[in-house]
């Protein structure tokens, strides 16, 4: 098992928010069933490091319109397409609707927020890196998140590119592509990534008690 030094880790959330989470608001919603288990590991797991020392970074989509999202050709295509799980991606996350607001059991009053996320990349036009490096100093991030298949799996990518080491906490990401993919890319991950703990195991290695 690994051993995270908490002094250099930081847990980023990425968008754990009612636009995929809150079934009663969500405009690209995970599947219901899945969102009230899933937050509540989250939270669990976030409590946890808080515990320990380790901040909590939460990254948001959010959108200053609609032709924001349509810029991207193939959202703009699946827009009004009913067989696929992105239809109604144009009315997703738009600035100041209830989607973008963080899950309120998953947000510490001393957590961090990075807004205007417009892509799947959590670092692309974000300050996210500068807030990990100069603000907290660290070198170590646990993923968590939705959807492990597209935006969990392209911080992965980006942050082991930046040369992070990468966690993912197996626990708390889920997808609303359905339960193979989200498999699929926890075993994507785990080959070129990152390493996939449950939470029991990130809690241990951040306290030391790895092998």
């Amino acid at each position: 098992m690994l051993v995270l030094d908490p002094r250099r880790t930081a847990l980023v959330a990425i968008d754990m928010h009612r636009g995929h989470l809150d079934p009663a608001v969500a405009t690209l919603p995970l599947a219901a069933e899945r969102c009230g288990p899933v937050i509540k590991r989250a939270a669990a797991l976030f409590d946890g490091v808080r515990a320990l020392g380790v901040p909590v970074v939460h990254v948001v989509t959010e959108y200053r319109d609609a032709a924001e999202i349509a810029a991207n050709p193939f959202w703009k295509a699946v827009h009004d397409d009913p067989g696929k799980a992105r239809k109604g991606i144009l009315r997703h996350n738009l600035a100041g609707s209830p989607g973008t607001e963080i899950i309120p059991e998953l947000r510490g009053p001393r957590d961090l927020v990075v807004r205007g996320k417009r892509r799947y990349n959590s670092f692309q036009a974000t300050d996210l890196e500068f807030t990990l490096r100069r603000g907290l100093g660290a070198d170590t991030l646990i993923l968590a998140g939705i959807n492990t298949t597209t935006c969990v799996l392209n911080a992965a990518f980006e942050a082991t590119n930046l040369d992070f080491r990468v966690v993912v906490a197996a626990d708390a990401v889920d997808s609303m592509d359905g339960e193979d993919m989200h498999r699929f890319a926890l075993r994507l991950m785990a080959a070129a990534l990152a390493w996939p703990l449950t939470n029991a195991e990130i809690l241990a290695a951040l306290s030391n008690k790895g092998d």
